[in-house]
């Protein structure tokens, strides 16, 4: 059987017409230069560049590739083993489910291509580009990747050298600010800004923690709606690091005794994402809280929220009814927020004025106005709420009902022919009822404005890569103090998290929604005007059909989405 050297020869031979003189020409310079013969015949011209990569190409039976076809995606490269891509000289150029499609310079190297697989869990199908061009993709790909590298890489450079300095107290405000300026702007301190800022969407966070400690700083992220630690830059750079944030967010920079809040742009990892900035003075120095804004993320209606089909049904119907109140409820940081600009973009029509107040506005949507609240000048939510009503708006967003005479104009509003969408902080859907009353609002009022309540949570989504199969039981649900009742585990596979470096070792990676959805039927309804307590309110609820935060996410467990701990942690309020 002839060797595959002998196979690529007889290729070039056949189809770049080599002659013996030009291969014993090759084959003396490849010896005197110690190079291979391949590199020997494109250096003496006597092979086009590409020609040994369709020589190997045809002997491996894979296809020959043409880079320049293909655009950089750095979305690519999420969980995938880079320093092995670069060493091995592999570059990933598409995906598609478990499949990565990669360009290669030789296809026999079976070991490192069963490497990276292994590593990234996914399938490789490979093509064959010509190892200069293949090498210059690479670096300008994968290396450009690197520039905004792993953030404790990043730190590490300035930990080894920089002289950490400890503050006192009485010198915290003995800082020239000529200095301060002049240091935010060096390299060093941006390259740090810089690799917080690209390492948190990369790890997908919501907000970004800098807090100076007494003898140092961190930086934490929130993935998930976990707080996970980050890194450690350096004491002695930590105030030219909240300057280069307040610069970058134009804020004050000699301002150091009260709280700031800026809101500034970036663009990184191909995408563009807005950052809400809030600064705190505390006794160390300042504390910065950078909240991540990716509009990319937002769901484009409530299809996009991964909702049960009783949930999307009933916040359909509600959506469309002409008039009345929506009401929103789950603590800080449930998602609140996204819901109902889900639900905005799906009524979003040119036929339609929708109108919004909100403290902040978060997302900027196309074809829906924004009003931005300021207390220190008057405009509050019930201040903006009147403006709002004599604007002509067929669906009106309030933020949040946060007193008697915003739930009050809302209220009124709603019954005069406006579909209405608020919040409230409520544990439950049944407990928006109840907070409406406390602010004074009269039973007869709410039965004739509601339309719906629903109480929500973010569950975390169990990592596919590492979820461990165990068997639930009955038992183990009743021992979690878990209403069983009605429920079946019967075609169910439920997890465990596990652990592996695509989660970051967390056992999760992404996060769902739960809701609790109360319609207001006529029962409900009756229940509302006899202002009935909260546990006979969600007594009559569950008759018609709502389905509980709890049982939603066992239903979530069943299908191995999430765990039972995980359902717990959510839900023990409720």
């Amino acid at each position: 059987m002839p060797s595959i050297f002998e196979n690529l020869l007889d290729y070039l031979i056949e189809h770049f017409n080599l002659s013996e003189e030009q291969l014993e020409e090759s084959a003396a310079f490849a010896e005197e230069k110690g190079i291979s013969l391949e590199d020997a015949l494109i250096r003496k011209k006597h092979l086009p560049p590409h020609g040994i990569a369709m020589a190997l190409a045809h002997s491996a039976d894979v296809p020959p590739f043409n880079l320049a076809l293909t655009k950089a995606d750095p979305n690519l490269l999420t969980d995938l083993p880079i320093n092995q891509l670069r060493q091995h000289l592999v570059l990933p150029i598409a995906r598609v489910g478990k499949t990565l499609t990669v360009a290669v310079s030789d296809p026999y190297n079976v070991i490192a291509l069963e490497s990276i697989s292994s590593s990234s869990g996914l399938r490789l199908m490979t093509v064959v580009v010509p190892e200069k061009n293949l090498r210059e993709a690479v670096e300008s790909r994968l290396v450009e990747q690197d520039k905004t590298n792993d953030l404790e890489e990043t730190l590490s450079q300035f930990n080894e050298d920089a002289e950490l300095s400890t503050v006192e107290g009485g010198d915290v405000d003995n800082i020239d600010l000529d200095e301060v300026v002049n240091t935010a702007d060096d390299k060093p301190v941006i390259r740090i800004v810089n690799s917080i800022l690209v390492e948190a969407l990369r790890k997908r966070a919501s907000d970004i923690h800098v807090e100076p400690e007494l003898d140092g700083c961190r930086v934490r992220y929130r993935v998930d709606g976990v707080l996970v630690a980050a890194g450690t830059p350096p004491k002695s750079l930590m105030n030219a690091i909240v300057s280069r944030i307040k610069i970058m967010s134009n804020l004050d920079i000699a301002e150091r005794r009260i709280p700031q809040d800026g809101r500034t742009r970036i663009r990184a990892l191909d995408k563009e994402v807005d950052i809400r900035v809030s600064i705190l003075p505390v006794i160390h120095g300042e504390k910065i809280v950078m909240r991540i804004l990716d509009k990319t993320n937002l769901p484009k209606g409530l299809g996009d929220l991964g909702l049960d089909d009783y949930s999307k049904n009933a916040f359909g119907r509600a959506l469309s009814q002409p008039y009345g109140m929506i009401f929103v409820t789950g603590p800080t940081g449930s998602g609140k927020t996204t819901t109902l600009y889900s639900a905005l973009q799906e009524l979003n029509d040119p036929d339609t004025n929708i109108i919004t107040v909100e403290d902040p506005v978060e997302y900027q949507l196309k074809g829906i106005n924004q009003v931005q609240t300021h207390a220190d000048v008057g405009l509050t939510f019930a201040a903006g709420l009147r403006s709002i009503l004599r604007q002509d708006p067929d669906i009106v967003l309030v933020g949040e009902v946060r007193d008697f005479e915003t739930a009050s104009i809302a209220v009124q509003a709603a019954l005069t022919g406006h579909l209405v969408l608020s919040t409230l902080h409520t544990n439950d859907a049944p407990g928006a009822v109840a907070r409406l009353h406390n602010m004074g609002i009269e039973p007869f009022m709410m039965a004739s404005a509601l339309i719906l309540a629903q109480a929500q949570r973010l569950y975390r989504r169990l990592c596919p890569s590492c979820k461990t199969p165990f068997e639930l039981t009955i038992e183990e649900l009743k021992g979690n103090h878990i209403n069983v009742e009605g429920l079946s585990l019967e075609g169910g596979t439920t997890f465990l998290p596990g652990k592996c470096n695509k989660c970051s070792h967390l056992g999760y990676k992404g996060r769902g929604s739960i809701m609790e959805i109360m319609e207001i039927t006529e029962p409900v309804r009756d229940m509302i005007l006899k202002n009935a307590n909260g546990d006979d309110l969600r007594r009559v609820a569950v008759q018609q059909g709502m389905i509980t935060l709890q049982r939603a996410g066992i239903h979530k467990v069943l299908q191995g989405i999430t765990s039972v701990d995980e359902v717990l942690r959510i839900t023990n309020s409720v």
